[in-house]
């Protein structure tokens, strides 16, 4: 299999951290190298950030006011799989290894190198392509793809439960599905979705996108009212992780 290329172009870094000096270091050092960068003074602002931002990785602050790192790092997890950075004094120890345990990426201890910070986002992002790339190809062989605990048969357009028994999907609902299999971590509009689902019964601005994506969901997530698999980026569309 060919080694995907990482291209840093256009690859949206967010840094969480209180500490204006540093976030503004950061974001001027890693902004010089081609990175594109926002930031975050604490974790309620990167929360909001997050609803219509999806960066490639997250620089996170540990020890921050209101809402610590590893709370935010947590509630994270329970719905994305974007790479995490740990910032985290150089003494705290059990921090990283919490961090670690709890779905972190990696950490950089402070005071901040920028040189190793930048090496070690290049690394996450690395294994990220890696591990993506690694997925298709296993999909393109198996011509089946993972829709939370289910999975779709693109070959045969069935899908099927953790269980191996097969679930009723109509005809549009497999075509979703494909649609998202097929641009995996891309946002997409709902004009995108009803182009490239090509029914031309559709109207250009019909919602009912939205009700056959929910009753999608009812049948390939843990929790239909938590969705995790086929995401709602509020203000522009939908998104398969």
């Amino acid at each position: 299999m060919t080694s995907p290329s990482l291209d840093l172009a256009q690859k949206q870094i967010l840094v969480c951290d209180d500490e204006p000096h540093l976030r503004e270091m950061v974001a001027e050092y890693l902004s010089e190298r081609g990175y594109a960068v926002s930031e975050a003074p604490n974790a309620d602002e990167m929360a909001k950030l997050l609803e219509t931002l999806e960066p490639a990785l997250i620089i996170l602050d540990v020890n921050m006011p209101g809402t610590d790192g590893l709370t935010a790092l947590r509630n994270l997890r329970a719905s994305s799989t974007v790479p995490v950075i740990m910032l985290t004094a150089a003494s705290e120890v059990v921090d990283r290894i919490v961090g670690l345990e709890m779905g972190a990426d990696d950490y950089v201890g402070k005071p901040v190198d920028l040189r190793e910070l930048e090496a070690r986002i290049k690394a996450a992002l690395r294994r990220q392509t890696f591990a993506g790339a690694e997925q298709q190809q296993k999909d393109r062989q198996t011509g089946t793809v993972p829709f939370g605990p289910c999975r779709l048969d693109l070959d045969g357009a069935k899908l099927y439960a953790s269980t191996g028994d097969e679930i009723a999907i109509t005809a549009m609902e497999f075509s979703l599905l494909r649609v998202f299999a097929e641009n995996r971590g891309r946002v997409l509009n709902r004009d995108q979705l009803l182009e490239q689902a090509h029914d031309k019964g559709w109207e250009p601005f019909d919602r009912s996108i939205d009700l056959r994506i929910s009753r999608l969901r009812r049948k390939i997530e843990m929790n239909p009212t938590k969705p995790e698999t086929i995401r709602t980026v509020r203000g522009i569309g939908y998104v398969f992780d």
